[in-house]
């Protein structure tokens, strides 16, 4: 927990106070997602989704119970983020508003993304489908992901085009 709250205290520059921690989004929809996590893995399925639903009316913050998530996940401003239920995210990763790790229809299986260790993904960025972001990538704002990003690698526009790699 320590090594959380100093995670999102040192990712935003707004933060003057240890405390104010607790008044981030990101701190309550991730702590949401631990239990309901926890309660869809035993197969709780209703009760997972409850406490789901509940963060997202708390926190603007939609993360399916089913979503696995690595250490220190920091999603800054919060609003309108969707993580959906195959979505798979390494750790370190910083998420802004708006963002979604979708699907792209109604198949079954694993159909959301699987983001890298230490991405950072831009407001308004759309990342859909069954594949992976690689590690220490970044995804720029408004950008629409549809096919495979290596690690180290920036993605910009829409569709998305990798702009540099390294």
């Amino acid at each position: 927990m320590k090594e959380y709250i100093e995670n999102i205290k040192k990712n935003d520059p707004a933060i003057r106070s240890i405390a104010e921690v607790i008044l981030y989004p990101t701190f309550w929809a991730s702590g949401f997602h631990k239990i309901g996590h926890f309660f869809y893995k035993n197969k709780l399925f209703f009760g997972a989704r409850f406490i789901s639903q509940l963060a997202r009316g708390l926190t603007g913050i939609e993360i399916h119970p089913g979503a696995v998530i690595g250490k220190c996940l920091f999603i800054d401003h919060g609003m309108g983020v969707v993580i959906g239920e195959t979505s798979i995210i390494g750790d370190y990763v910083t998420i802004f508003h708006g963002v979604t790790l979708g699907g792209t229809g109604k198949e079954k299986g694993k159909r959301h993304p699987t983001i890298g260790n230490h991405v950072v993904i831009g407001a308004g960025a759309a990342i859909l489908g069954s594949f992976t972001i690689g590690d220490y990538s970044r995804i720029g704002a408004g950008a629409v992901v549809l096919k495979e990003v290596p690690p180290h690698s920036t993605v910009v526009g829409n569709p998305g085009r990798i702009i540099h790699t390294k």
